[in-house]
């Protein structure tokens, strides 16, 4: 049998060793982070990526090895392991195929087959399988036995029917061939349930849908199946004609008659024997399959999705921080009016207050003067304006704010504020500031976002941030262990800065929990900034094992070491002072010459403990010290005068923020409270196939309106500015046909803040309008 590391290191095509190794490291404790970045030569330079997969393919397979010595176990302890069996058991390579081949022996409950044998009627199945021309009924005569249960020949003729049925349909190589035939050929079929027409009006285009099943791309599979779970749509697999006549037989029927050598030869016991066949796929197999395969299904999909989900939400934490400036912060509101906060640049709150510049109150001058004087009094640079009720009044507001102060160099930007409400009425927002109002809080966090949006959104739970698509109807175990990794990656990617980090930030952190990340906060209030790295060891409960596995995550800006400032590991901290002592030169005046450190060869300095890979990178980190991977931070500038859906026009060229990208296309936010969506196939003049090609979350992008449906809520936008509204049928480049072929080659809409809803494939016909489905709904759950 191939060992765990050989089949990981197959899949991803890498040595076994390279896969050993880092078993090893994970199994001592070691993060996905530090491996990647300071443990390249024990690895063979695998990245994160790959190392995400093996962690998880690992836990796969050891799961599957424990479930592979139960069964072992189990058959040993009942006394039928066979040399066979054992041997296709060791062969099994997915939890599918060891099911199979366990089910014989499985305790069950008490069946009808198992009653059947206790009543002696197994000679009688044997007998009629065996030697067909026997006569079912002459035969059965000497099993009637009423003490046993059986009291005539139809008993006993079904009592040996349900024998060979449970047989046949516990046999691993025939589920197999079952399974492999409808995963290849099957189709998924749903229909309305009768007198749910209404009720279920968003599920209306898969009232009659069929597509293949290896076909059914993820938003559709998990739009049908939440259907089902509403008890709107019923669901099928079909595999065959699905119009052919009544009692023709299922071609899964066949397979089974043709595993068992079951021929209609004119044999005595044929046609019972055909009876027998046609019971154990409708009654024993067909429900398991399709359930089975459902379920494998919607795994797929919840998988799609949560790669979706863990894209967007990497695109959306490392997207561009506007950096540690002064920021005033509006949280939007009307009748209840806008709150305002200053926060200074290291995100403390000094300052905050409530104005009504909107209806009713209609406070609009007042309200600049209070804003004028806070920005003056805290040197504002930067205004945070939250993108929810009343934002574009509130921008409009702060357009005449930054008219009114020109002596400030300041910029206004809107922010999403997805997700900023949890945080508010969360545990580590009262803590923070246990004083202050929950709707203020929400502000405090729309600035801070601004300033850095790894820092802020690392509060919040990821689910709760608004980029997931049907992230309500995937595992949430699953989910969870996606975002997770993604956060961790980000964070670790960036660094901390170790005397400014909140605690939520640095438990983020390679080798960091809460309680360490809290201590380490706990000791800087007690103690000051940290002066060194190496201070960190004086930290309650941080061990020599979490500071090797956090130290080169963390950054100690203007420290008494410059290397504490950078990604390069103190572990590594001898081998710079020997490349600075070999070039005669010393460390400070080495850190940032570019010139001088791009002649270094790094073979000259390889050694037992750093080849070539690390020392490249501590070359790297040399040249250009803490350096942030995230992009230079822009705005988007929505436009003047285009405030809600109602001011757009078709034909329109603005200017958006791509907010969410799912498999059929992306959200964009052009500031009228409702984002609108290019499809996949107006993303680009050329085919796109995966929507991350052309664009991610946080881009800015120019797009025009197509389409606009208000009474709907509806957007539709291209960024082919070539493209003229009123002709996007013929430059989608979906195919035409019927229905059916429609629904097999198009996608489905989703909401702005978190996609889940029915979805609906697109019309060929020249409208997007069936892709918004529900999208002003899922915006508001």
């Amino acid at each position: 049998m191939e060992s765990i590391a050989s089949r990981i290191a197959n899949e991803l095509a890498v040595r076994p060793e390279q896969v050993d190794a880092t078993v090893r490291l994970l199994d001592e404790g070691a993060s996905v982070p530090f491996i990647a970045r300071y443990r390249k030569e024990v690895t063979g330079s695998l990245d994160d990526t790959q190392l995400r997969y093996l962690e998880e393919r690992l836990r796969y397979l050891r799961e599957m090895e424990d479930r592979r010595q139960a069964i072992l176990n189990s058959i040993t302890e009942q006394g039928k392991l066979t040399a066979e069996l054992e041997r296709d058991i060791r062969g099994a390579e997915t939890k599918t195929r060891l099911e199979d081949l366990y089910l014989p022996y499985k305790t069950k409950r008490r069946t009808k087959g198992q009653i059947a044998i206790e009543a002696g009627l197994e000679p009688l199945a044997d007998l009629l399988f065996g030697d067909p021309t026997q006569d079912p009924e002459q035969t059965a005569a000497g099993y009637v036995d009423a003490d046993k249960g059986v009291a005539d020949t139809k008993a006993a003729l079904d009592g040996a029917k349900y024998i060979l049925m449970e047989r046949f349909s516990e046999q691993a190589s025939l589920l197999e061939t079952l399974r492999r035939a409808l995963r290849e050929d099957g189709r998924v079929v749903s229909k309305l349930v009768p007198g749910k027409e209404q009720d279920g009006a968003k599920f209306r285009d898969y009232f009659d849908y069929s597509e293949a099943l290896s076909k059914v791309p993820s938003h559709r599979a998990l739009a049908i199946l939440r259907g089902r779970n509403e008890g709107m749509l019923s669901i099928a697999l079909e595999l065959g004609d699905s119009d052919a006549a009544a009692g023709t037989p299922h071609p899964c029927e066949g397979m089974i008659a043709q595993a068992f050598a079951i021929k209609d030869q004119g044999r005595a016991a044929d046609k019972w024997l055909a009876e027998v066949v046609r019971w154990t796929w409708r009654v024993k197999l067909l429900g398991h399959l399709e359930t089975e395969l459902l379920g494998d299904l919607r795994e797929g999909a919840e998988d799609e999705a949560i790669r979706v989900f863990a894209s967007n939400l990497k695109d959306l934490l490392l997207s561009a921080p506007a950096g540690p400036r002064v920021t005033l912060g509006l949280d939007p509101g009307l009748r209840t009016g806008v709150k305002v906060v200053v926060v200074d640049a290291t995100g403390k709150l000094v300052d905050h207050t409530t104005i009504f510049p909107h209806a009713p109150r209609n406070q609009w001058n007042e309200s600049l003067a209070v804003l004028a004087a806070l920005s003056k009094k805290h040197s504002v640079t930067l205004v945070a304006i939250g993108n929810g009720t009343a934002s574009r009044e509130s921008d409009k507001l702060a357009g005449e704010l930054l008219k009114l102060c020109p002596q400030l160099p300041m910029q206004k930007i809107m922010v999403s504020e997805a997700g900023a409400s949890v945080y508010s009425a969360s545990e580590l927002a009262a803590k923070e500031f246990p004083e202050l109002d929950v709707t203020f809080r929400g502000a405090v966090s729309i600035a801070r976002r601004l300033q850095d949006p790894l820092a802020e959104l690392v509060k919040i739970d990821p689910k709760s941030i608004g980029v997931g698509q049907y992230q309500h109807d995937v595992s949430q175990v699953k989910l969870a262990r996606s975002l997770d990794a993604v956060v961790e990656d980000c964070v670790n990617a960036v660094g901390v800065d170790l005397n400014t980090a909140s605690a939520p930030l640095l438990t983020r952190v390679s080798g960091l929990n809460p309680s360490i990340a809290q201590n380490i906060v706990d000791y800087r209030d007690q103690h000051g900034a940290f002066a060194s790295r190496r201070e960190l060891l004086k930290v309650s409960r941080l061990g020599d094992k979490t500071f090797e596995q956090a130290a080169g995550f963390l950054r100690v800006m203007n420290g008494s070491n410059p290397l504490d400032a950078s990604a390069v590991h103190p572990e590594a901290y001898p081998l710079v002072e020997r490349i600075a002592s070999q070039t005669g030169r010393d460390i400070r005046s080495l850190v940032g010459d570019s010139t001088f450190l791009r002649q270094l060869e790094p073979s000259q300095y390889t050694d037992e403990h750093f080849g070539i890979p690390t020392i490249t990178d501590i070359l790297k980190e040399l040249d250009k010290p803490g350096r942030d991977p995230r992009p230079e931070f822009k705005a988007a500038t929505f436009q003047d005068g285009v405030e809600s859906i109602r001011d757009l026009k078709p034909g329109m060229q603005l200017e958006g923020v791509v907010s969410n990208v799912a498999n059929f296309g992306a959200f964009v936010d052009i500031g009228v409270h409702q984002d609108g969506l290019v499809h996949i196939s107006m993303l680009s003049q050329q085919f796109v196939k995966d929507p991350r090609e052309v664009v991610k979350a946080g881009d800015i992008v120019r797009v025009k309106v197509m389409e606009v449906d208000i009474p709907r809520q509806r957007i539709s936008l291209t960024m082919r500015l070539s493209d003229e509204p009123g002709a996007a049928g013929e430059k989608t480049g979906q195919p035409s046909g019927s229905q059916g072929e429609r629904n097999r080659n198009q996608g489905k809409g989703q909401g702005r803040n978190q996609a889940g809803g029915a979805g609906a494939p697109a019309s060929a016909g020249g409208t997007f309008a069936n892709l918004f489905a529900n999208a002003k709904d899922l915006k508001k759950r």
